[in-house]
């Protein structure tokens, strides 16, 4: 089994609790797909944040962002996966601002209602 799929084994494990096997993916799918994007946009995260504090309309953002980068979509949060545990108890607050500060476009999260399942994590831990 690959180094990937052990991970991910693990992490099943640690839902094992407040979940059943077939509401593993309310979790692994959004958390993958957050880290993907994540990955995605670590090279012009501070750009992006710099952008943001200039541009308060979203239009002129996206439009800003997009000559910027070359990219549509956006996170304008101040946390990234490489921070969010430095606030270990506010993590569930954090995690939400986080994908909160997404540009529309990505609308993913709300699809698997995923803030719903970052408290559900949260209340049983």
């Amino acid at each position: 089994m690959s180094t990937l799929g052990s991970f991910i084994w693990s992490i099943a494990d640690q839902l094992r609790g407040p979940y059943r096997p077939n509401q593993y993916g309310n979790v692994i799918l959004p958390l993958t797909i957050l880290r993907r994007l994540d990955c995605i946009l670590e090279p012009d995260r501070e750009t992006v944040r710099e952008l943001a504090a200039k541009y308060d309309n979203p239009n002129r953002l996206r439009i800003e962002v997009k000559k910027a980068t070359g990219r549509p979509f956006y996170n304008t949060s101040n946390y990234s996966f490489a921070n969010l545990l430095a606030d270990a108890d506010g993590l569930a607050d954090n995690l939400a601002d986080y994908i909160d500060r997404f540009s529309p476009d990505v609308d993913v999260f709300q699809y698997f209602d995923f803030k719903k399942e970052i408290l559900a994590l949260r209340d049983v831990s």
